[in-house]
This record gives C-alpha cells, sequence and structure tokens, in this order.
C-alpha cells in the first residue's frame, strides 16, 4: 500500500517544476480532435510576443484554468488553445529601439530585412510569456499552440480579407483617419486613448467678406483654420439667420469661404458658429459631405504644415500655433482667449497626440457585420457575465464607425492587394497574381500597408482550429464555450470576433463571455510603474508559491468588483496552504498502519456521518458557483469547508478513533478521513494544482493524476439531515464555551466545569453521546446535564440554540484581579476613543487627510467603543459576585 512520508513544511519551489513536467510528459493538457466525451473549449486572449506577465494575465489566466481543471475532473473533452499575438506597433517599435541603439533604423536596412530581423526577435524573445503562463500552472494544449502569423492563421487572414473585399465589405476610400505622426500609422477609434488636457479656447474673429462686421468663431486648435472651407451655424439660430449666400474671409489667408446652416452645429456651444475643416476632423468631415465642402490638408503625416498652408509652410503643427495666434493677434483678429478643459487623443503605443488626417485607407463595412453581433447577444446565442456588460455592448455596436484596418508599419499581415504600375487597376487576391487582369501589364507592386493587428485576433477562435480549412477540431469546438477576458478589449477584440465568427462560421464564436475586473492595489488604485504599487506575478509566486497565489486571485475575483490586492492577503492564504498540508500530514501519518475493513464492518461517527453529508453540499455548491462564473464564491467555499469545518472540528474530533484502542473504530475513522482528504484535494485541485496532486501522489488508494480523477458530486456520499442538525447543537455549546473563556480571560491551561440547562430530551441525548468531544475540545472536566436548572453562583451564561451553559468561575479566577484588568482596560480604550475623537472634530484633519484615513479613524472609534462595551459588560458581571 501507498502511504510516502510527507515532509513537514511544503516548499512549492521543486513541487511545481516537478509536477508541471509530469503533467506535460503525460500529455494531461492536451486535448481530443473527435470524442465522445462532451467538448469545453476556451481559446486564450493571446498575449502580446512582446509581453511579460503582468497581474492582468495572472488573473485572467488564472480563471480560465480553473474553468479547464474542473471541466476535465467533470468528463470534457478539454481544449485550451493556447497562442500568442505578433503586436504591430509594440513589436515593431522594439525591434526599432534596438536597431536605433545600434545607430540604424529600419529604412536603413531594407523591409525584407527588418521583417527578418522581427521573426528573429520573436524567435529569441517570443516565448517568455509562454513559460510564465507555465509557471502559473496553466493547462494549455501547448502541443497545439499558435501564433496570429504562422502560416495557417496567415491563410486564414487572407481568406477573410479577400471574401469581405468580394462581399463589398472591405473598400479603399478617403477618410478620416486618427494618425500618430510618431508611429508613422492609422489608429482604429479603440486605439487612441483620450486625456483630459488643460487647454484654450481662442475666439478668433472671421470678417465679412461684403461689408462691415464678422463672425466670431471659437477652437482649441487655430493652426487647422488653413484648412477650413466653410463656416456653419445652426438654421434655428435667432442670431444667423440673415446670414444666408454669405461669405467670411479666412483670417491670415484672406480667402472667401461660404457660410452654411446645418443643424449638427450646437447652438449653446462656443458662439455657435463652427469652422469646418473636412480634412482635420472626423465630424466636419461627415458635414463637408454633405455639403460637398472642398477637403484641403494642411497638415502631414509627419505633423508638419505643408505647401498648402501657405507662409507655415515647413512648421511643426504646434510651433504653427504659436505663429498663427501672434499674426492673428497682431491683425486684431483674436478677440479674446479663455482656458478650456477638453479630452485631447493619444496614440496608445507611444502618447504622442493623434492627428485627425485625411488619408487613403482600408476599411471594412462594419454596419452590416454588427447587426447579426447584436441580435446574438440580444437573442441569448451568446450571454455576457456580468450581465450589466451587455449594454456597454450594445451601445458601442449601434454606433459602430467603420473600421479602418491598414496600418503604415512593416511588421504584420501584409494587405493582399496590387497595384498595376502601368493602368492604376487594384487587385486583390488569395495569390500574388502575375500580371494586371485589365492590362495584362506585369509591373505590380504589394500594398506596403499591414493590417491592423485586431484583424487577425478577430479570427481567433475558429482560424486556430483549422479555418478556412474543415478540420475535426473545428467540427467538435466551435463554437468554443466561453470567453474570458478583461473589460478593456470587450470593444478592441470581443465585438469584432462576434462579427467575424457569425459572418464566416455561421455561428458565434462562444457561448458565453465573462468579463473580468482590473487588478488594483491594496488601496483600490490602479497599479502602475510611476506610482510605485506594481506586484510583479512572478516575485509573488517566488515567495509564496503558485497555490497561495492562484487562490488569492480567485478569492477575490467577485463580479462587477476589481481586485484589491495586497501581500497581506497573498500571506493569509500561504497560511491556508500550510493548513492543508498539515492536515495531510495528519491523516498520512495515521494512515501507516491501515488495514482494510470487512464489508458492514465500518461504523460512523456524528462527525463522520456529519463531514460526509457536508461533503457532499459543498461539492454540488462549489460546482454550481463555478458553472455560474462566482470563482470567488467557489473560493470562500473551499477555504470555508477546508479550514473550519474539515481542519478544525472534523479532524480534532477524528483524533478520538485514530488514537483510541478500538480496532474497527481506528480502521472506520481512518477509512473517513482518508475518504474526506481525497475529496477536499479533489475540490481544492482547480485552484491550487501543485500542492494537491504532491499530496494526491502520497495518498494510498490513488492513481494517476489527480488532473484526471473525477470532481465530488453530492450523490458520492451520504446526507444525514440528522447528523447536520446534532452537529450543530455540539458545535454550538463547544464554541460559546470557548468564547466565555476568551472573554472572562480563563487560561488555556485550566479547565473548567460546566451546567448545561437543556430543554429537549433528545438533545440532552445528543450532548451526552458527544461528552468527549465536548471535554476535549471545550477543556472541560466535570459536565452537569439537566432540565430547569438555576443558574449557578458566580458563573458565566451563554445560550446556545434553545439552551444555556454555565461555566463556574468560583476558583478559576481571582475576581478583584479580573476587575482592576478590566477597569484598566476600559480607562486605555477610553482615552484611545477620546484621542480618535478629537480628530474627527478637527476640520482641519477632515478637509486635508485622505477620505480613506478619515473612513479608518471613524472605523476605529467603533471597534474601540464596541470592545469597551464589552469590557463594561463583563465588569458589571464581575461586580455583581461576592468574592
Amino acid at each position: 500500500m501507498k502511504t510516502e512520508p510527507i515532509p513537514k513544511g511544503y516548499e512549492p519551489g521543486a513541487v511545481e517544476k516537478k509536477w508541471y513536467e509530469y503533467w506535460e510528459k503525460n500529455n494531461l493538457f492536451k486535448a481530443k480532435s473527435r470524442s465522445d466525451e462532451s467538448p469545453f473549449c476556451i481559446v486564450i486572449p493571446p498575449p502580446n510576443v512582446t509581453g511579460t506577465l503582468h497581474m492582468g494575465h495572472a488573473l485572467n489566466n488564472t480563471l480560465q484554468d480553473v474553468l479547464c481543471r474542473y471541466k476535465r475532473m467533470k468528463a470534457y473533452n478539454v481544449l485550451w488553445q493556447p497562442g500568442t499575438d505578433h503586436a504591430g506597433i509594440a513589436t515593431q517599435n522594439v525591434v526599432e529601439k534596438d536597431l536605433a541603439a545600434q545607430g540604424t533604423d529600419r529604412h536603413a536596412v531594407g523591409r525584407e530585412k527588418f521583417i527578418e530581423l522581427v521573426w528573429e526577435w520573436r524567435e529569441k524573445y517570443g516565448g517568455l510569456i509562454i513559460n510564465q503562463l507555465k509557471r502559473l500552472g496553466c493547462s494549455c494544449d501547448w502541443s497545439r499552440e499558435r501564433f496570429t502569423m504562422d502560416e495557417g492563421l496567415s491563410k486564414a487572414v487572407r481568406e477573410v480579407f479577400v471574401c469581405l473585399y468580394e462581399e463589398g465589405l472591405i473598400y479603399r476610400g478617403d477618410y478620416i483617419i486618427n494618425w500618430c505622426p510618431r508611429c508613422q500609422t492609422a489608429l482604429a477609434d479603440l486605439e487612441v486613448e483620450h486625456h483630459d488636457t488643460d487647454s484654450f479656447f481662442y475666439y478668433i474673429r472671421y470678417p465679412f467678406e461684403h461689408g462691415e462686421g464678422h463672425l466670431i468663431v471659437a477652437t482649441t486648435r487655430p493652426e487647422t483654420l488653413l484648412g477650413d472651407t466653410a463656416v456653419a451655424v445652426n438654421p434655428e439660430d435667432k442670431r444667423y439667420r440673415d446670414l444666408s449666400g454669405k461669405n467670411v474671409l479666412l483670417p491670415v489667408l484672406n480667402k472667401p469661404i461660404p457660410i452654411i446652416f446645418d443643424k449638427y452645429v450646437d447652438m449653446e456651444f462656443g458662439t455657435g458658429a463652427l469652422k469646418i475643416t473636412p480634412a482635420h476632423d472626423a465630424n466636419d468631415f461627415e458635414i463637408g459631405n454633405i455639403h460637398q465642402l472642398e477637403r484641403i490638408k494642411v497638415i502631414d503625416e509627419r505633423g508638419i504644415m505643408n505647401d498648402l498652408a501657405g507662409p507655415y509652410k515647413g512648421m511643426d503643427r504646434f510651433e504653427c500655433r504659436d505663429k498663427i495666434l501672434e499674426d492673428l493677434k497682431r491683425d486684431g483678429m483674436l478677440e479674446r482667449i479663455e482656458s478650456y478643459q477638453h479630452a485631447v487623443g493619444h496614440c496608445y503605443r507611444c502618447k504622442t497626440m493623434i492627428e485627425p488626417l485625411l488619408s487613403k485607407q482600408w476599411f471594412v463595412k462594419v454596419a452590416p457585420l454588427a447587426g447579426a453581433a447584436s441580435r446574438a447577444v440580444k437573442e441569448g446565442k451568446t450571454k455576457i457575465f456580468p450581465a450589466n456588460w451587455e449594454g456597454v455592448y450594445f451601445e458601442w455596436m449601434n454606433n459602430i464607425r467603420d473600421w479602418c484596418v491598414s496600418r503604415q508599419i512593416w511588421w504584420g499581415h501584409r494587405i493582399p492587394a496590387w497595384y498595376c504600375q502601368e493602368c492604376g487597376e487594384v487587385q486583390v487576391a488569395r495569390e500574388a497574381p502575375e500580371s494586371c487582369k485589365e492590362c495584362q501589364c506585369e509591373r505590380l507592386v504589394q500594398e506596403t500597408d499591414v493590417l491592423d493587428t485586431w484583424f487577425s485576433s478577430a479570427l481567433w477562435p475558429f482560424s486556430t482550429i483549422g479555418w478556412p480549412d474543415s478540420t475535426d477540431e473545428l467540427k467538435t469546438f466551435y463554437p468554443t464555450s466561453v470567453l474570458i477576458t478583461g473589460f478593456d478589449i470587450l470593444f478592441f477584440w470581443v465585438a469584432r470576433m462576434m462579427m467575424m465568427g457569425i459572418h464566416f462560421m455561421g455561428d458565434v464564436p462562444f457561448k458565453h463571455v465573462y468579463i473580468h475586473a482590473l487588478v488594483r492595489d491594496a488601496e483600490g488604485k490602479k497599479m502602475s510603474k510611476s506610482k510605485g504599487n506594481v506586484i510583479d506575478p512572478l516575485e509573488v509566486i517566488d515567495k509564496f508559491g503558485t497555490d497561495a497565489f492562484r487562490f488569492t486571485l480567485v478569492a477575490l475575483a467577485a463580479q462587477g468588483r476589481d481586485v484589491k490586492l495586497s501581500e497581506e492577503r497573498i500571506i493569509g492564504y500561504r497560511h491556508f496552504v500550510n493548513k492543508i498540508w498539515n492536515a495531510a500530514r495528519l491523516v498520512l501519518m495515521n494512515l501507516e498502519d491501515q488495514e482494510s475493513l470487512e464489508e458492514g464492518e465500518r461504523v460512523f461517527t456524528l462527525a463522520d456521518r456529519w463531514i460526509l453529508t457536508r461533503l457532499g453540499q459543498v461539492s454540488e455548491d462549489i460546482s454550481r458557483a463555478i458553472e455560474n462564473y462566482r470563482f470567488n464564491d467557489a473560493a470562500g467555499l473551499c477555504y470555508q469547508f477546508i479550514w473550519h469545518e474539515f481542519c478544525d472540528w472534523y479532524l480534532e474530533m477524528a483524533k478520538e478513533g485514530l488514537y483510541g484502542d478500538d480496532k474497527v473504530f481506528k480502521k472506520s475513522s481512518q477509512a473517513t478521513v482518508q475518504e474526506v482528504l481525497i475529496g477536499v484535494l479533489k475540490l481544492l485541485h482547480p485552484f491550487m494544482p501543485f500542492v494537491t496532486e504532491e499530496i494526491w501522489q502520497k495518498l494510498p488508494a490513488t492513481e494517476g493524476s489527480i488532473m484526471v480523477a473525477r470532481f465530488p458530486e453530492a450523490a458520492e456520499f451520504m446526507r444525514d439531515e440528522a447528523a447536520l442538525k446534532d452537529m450543530e447543537l455540539a458545535v454550538g455549546l463547544i464554541s460559546v464555551i470557548r468564547n466565555i473563556r476568551g472573554e472572562m480571560n480563563i487560561p488555556p491551561s485550566k479547565k473548567v466545569n460546566i451546567v448545561i440547562d437543556v430543554a429537549d430530551e433528545e438533545e440532552a441525548d445528543v450532548l451526552h453521546n458527544n461528552l468527549a468531544h465536548i471535554r476535549n475540545l471545550a477543556k472541560v472536566t466535570d459536565v452537569l446535564i439537566a432540565s430547569g436548572v438555576p443558574k449557578p453562583e458566580a458563573s458565566a451564561t451563554a445560550v446556545f440554540g434553545q439552551n444555556q451553559v454555565h461555566v463556574l468561575l468560583k476558583g478559576l479566577l481571582d475576581f478583584e484581579e479580573e476587575r482592576n484588568r478590566l477597569r484598566k482596560g476600559i480607562k486605555r480604550l477610553e482615552k484611545d476613543i477620546d484621542v480618535a475623537k478629537k480628530k474627527l472634530a478637527n476640520e482641519g484633519f477632515l478637509i486635508k487627510a485622505p477620505a480613506e484615513i478619515v473612513s479608518e479613524v471613524r472605523e476605529k472609534v467603533q471597534t474601540l467603543s464596541h470592545k469597551m462595551e464589552k469590557l463594561k459588560q463583563n465588569l458589571s458581571f464581575f461586580e455583581t459576585i461576592n468574592d
């Protein structure tokens, strides 16, 4: 029989490495392409190939692993599809920095060589985050690892692009795009970060072309007036009704531009007169289309004023702003300047202020795709958890703009379009054409732009499992079961996967979407290097072990609530790991002489019947919580059951049988503690994979890995409602005696005598039958159980259920000494409360101190006041006792 010795302390480092290698070697993460088992599939949100493990990754992947390990134990055919994203701009920036350090750049080395260097960088560093995910215990099927630019995914990307183009859903046209002058690329709306910025409103005079007077136009960007082609007013604005058909002169350039009427203009904003610059503002672009206005582009892709900027040609856009303001002031055209705060768009990568520019770009026409994606959620084909995110999803879908998918960088999926150098014909094709289909010219040049990184990511749920080919994996695992992701990419990624999945697969890409919150610091602040509050997951793992870290994340992952993480929390759950380890040591040491039970020989104590019933109940509750993505509830149920019920109560009571002389009683106790420990390990495994595997392998009667053991179900265990009731009675009595001991300051070394006043005969029998446990766990010597007994003199009383227990204090305590101790304690507390109340009465403290500090002081007053009330009650009690 296998009963391996178990070391005194649990050291996670070596254990984690050993078992992860064992799982991989034995192919325990591998999914079956075809199976009679029900499929369960999750696609990993592919981390950037440039990435290293941060707290967001740790939470996201821990939750996925919990689900995958749980479903394997529920006999599902589980595929956790891993992979990484090529991260276009991010990866190119990293390699460009390397080149800059060598005194060169991508233009000097050329496109082909640069792409080669990026692939080399990816081979060298791209596996870093994968190895870090393995340290976290992630049970992905690594044999199926994909990369968004591998051969299969590149084929899928090209197929989707060509299909959408052939369907008229991809087009090339003029559009106002978000342009980053630093990264030299277009950004999708969602890649623009808006920061509240202190700026100014400049009120500029636009003189009428004929006659006296002027319009005053307010703008935050005077440098763009060089591209103005109209001034718009609202047709319902009484101030401007007589201006129909009139022109104003563009300041500085003295060029006439028309006054137009458009309901878009907000009469209450600024002066109610709006300068229209169709080539440099998205809203102006739309107004310009309606009124057929000229588009004049005065700022180039580097943020420099171009030829059409007249005397400001060659200036940086911000330099031009200063010069044009100087000229307007000189000419008497600058009416006034007002301070103004507004949200300004910045590049999400390099933080440069973006420039809205008119540009030829490739776009996906998303409105036809968005309708089906919205309906799928409305009809419940895909459910979002928590449900409040559905409203945000619909709002975005209903206001969606065409998606700019071209990027002016080199690293990424090059757009499969070719331009004929003879006739200008554009050909979009799956393979490079040999000649122009219109003029047969062979001088074709491929589009230099690459696709937005999110384009390939949008195909992730079906491209990673074989599409466009018809594979067994696609038939088995699509649609996938659930996507777990952060709210920050609900639009970047989730919505686009919905659109592409439905369009190309005819079905949603996942049945459920679980949106988890952010991991913040202990104060609820966002982690950032500048604040110095970043917690490194790998450092935490090295210090406390993976299991404690994982369990902390899960225990704090309540739906819709940010995770407030601190080292203290992790230390607390490291203690939990130690508690489990010590409980396992106790059980294993008592199984060394285990003998088999004959059929029908096993007996069950009240504690046995209670713990087995509770194990069945808790198994059911944990399953329900995991299935409903209430991860923190599942972890809480595990913690409560294992620490308090199994360790604190059951194992203590089981010692009577384990250490006793009755052979049948001992064998029965050994069988039950083993059965319960096995159940406990199974419940814990999805959350704490390493320590559970280590203990599992040391237990007798276990085979193979715990990973493939069946998750406990209520039907496997006895259900004894009477045992629950009886145990509640016994535990209630022991608990109130312990409370009295603590409140009355009775030393742990001293045993007490008690009188129990029990109203019900059956309950009296239960207590009689469990006197050994009551004496042992409450440190009791003499026990009297009777009905209607008067309260003994000098006794402390507590109620449990419908009964009372009296703890006899005479001879245990020096009552006068206790009275003095309590009086001193009350004085100390009064002083502390007085100091805290004075702080709260100080207006300066309330104004200057941070809100959390003020809250802490208020809580302190409440806690100290409650404590003082208890001491006063105890003092009052002791003052009634005669010495």
